[in-house]
């Protein structure tokens, strides 16, 4: 978990909140969350203002905003001797203020989603339980003894010798997460069709960051990058860009009355997503083998790059066809099953002369597909106007 105070991460592996260890990119990277946290958060405080959650979004927006200056400040003038070596480790000490940030993501706002109430008075003690674990996880994170920003003469003013084991009261913290989340599956059962509509956009952006930090995590660790090479810092600084996507997806939630169909999102992220995966490994294996083929006919490897290039090209409508229909087979099974009756009804709507046949089969193919509370049919008489 976090270490000493001014290097203090939020999960205790790559992904620096305050981006000390990555540099100028690093911070730079994060400012993309805490605007979006802000700048999401404004706006709802704007446009409805009887929604706690705007107010909950601007103030971990602050919170981080506080992290990114601190550790930056403190960094720069630790490094420089711009200002004296004890004013910078006090600087460093408001880094620490990562603990209440995502807290409260994982807490308060999942309670609170998406009318910025609880789901029942009987959560009241529960909330305010993750306040309490908040505060007591931020002072000791705050008292952890070490260096500061991770440099060599630095000691936190806080540090308090023996204080390690209190780290581990941030696991309480992560495990008031998974009553925040049952609230919310609870509210999910509970919902009308709008908010649970919201509630799914919600999920949705959480999951976006989610994959992404889990991706950005595990790709480093396959390649044997460092974390502070170029490559390394690129991966963090997208795993941190990629935290937007939930201050960005709730926003969108709660100001929207009608919500785009969450459902083609999630459709469309999964065929495209695995299209790109195949598609460039297609791409790098063609690359691979086409040179080692045509090496001893020439040494240019632009022949293998073009030829790749074409058979990715070629490959791009097939393959996307065929995710396609992949996907909406396991995934979207009620799609699918529709597409495929309404095939078959129009293949035997040319041979069908019935006209009552015809209006019983027409009837069952509206309720499979459609499913609707009642069906009517109406035909126009023969002579009548239209």
């Amino acid at each position: 978990m976090p270490r000493a105070a001014g290097s203090r991460r939020c999960a205790g592996g790559r992904g620096s909140l305050s981006g000390s260890d990555s540099g100028g990119w690093g911070t730079v990277s994060f400012l993309v969350p805490i605007a979006a946290f802000a700048a999401v958060g404004g706006v709802l405080t704007h446009r409805r203002q009887e929604n706690r959650i705007g107010w909950l979004l601007l103030v971990i927006g602050l919170l981080f905003a506080v992290v990114a200056g601190c550790s930056s400040i403190s960094r720069w003038a630790l490094e420089t001797d711009a200002l004296p070596t004890s004013l910078g480790e006090w600087i460093s000490v408001g880094s620490s203020a990562w603990v209440p940030g995502l807290g409260l993501i994982g807490t308060e706002l999942a309670l609170r989603l998406p009318n910025g109430e609880l789901l029942s008075p009987r959560w009241t003690n529960y909330s305010r339980l993750c306040v309490a674990l908040i505060a007591l996880a931020l002072a000791a994170m705050a008292v952890q003894p070490g260096r500061v920003e991770d440099i060599a003469g630095t000691s936190n003013p806080l540090g308090v010798s023996g204080a390690e084991p209190l780290g581990a009261v941030f696991l309480l913290v992560i495990l008031s997460f998974l009553g925040a989340t049952a609230s919310l599956v609870l509210r999910y059962r509970r919902a009308g069709r709008h908010d649970r509509a919201q509630l799914r956009w919600v999920a949705f952006g959480g999951v976006v960051f989610l994959a992404i930090y889990l991706v950005t995590l595990a790709v480093p660790a396959a390649l044997g990058l460092q974390e502070h090479s170029v490559p390394g810092v690129l991966i963090t600084s997208l795993s941190q860009v990629g935290f937007a996507a939930l201050p960005v997806a709730i926003g969108y939630a709660i100001l929207r009355h009608q919500l785009y169909d969450i459902d083609a999102v999630i459709n469309r992220t999964l065929v495209y997503g695995a299209l790109t995966a195949i598609l460039a490994a297609a791409y790098l294996g063609s690359v691979l083998v086409l040179q080692l083929l045509l090496r001893p006919l020439t040494e240019d490897s632009n022949l293998a790059i073009a030829g790749s290039t074409l058979a990715v090209a070629a490959l791009f409508g097939p393959a996307r066809a065929r995710i396609q229909a992949t996907v909406d087979r396991r995934f979207f099974r009620r799609k699918y099953n529709a597409a495929r009756t309404l095939e078959a009804f129009a293949s035997r709507l040319r041979d069908e002369v019935d006209l009552g046949a015809l209006n019983a089969e027409l009837g069952a193919v509206v309720r499979e597909t459609l499913q609707p509370a009642h069906v009517s049919l109406w035909l126009r008489a023969p002579g009548e106007p239209r």
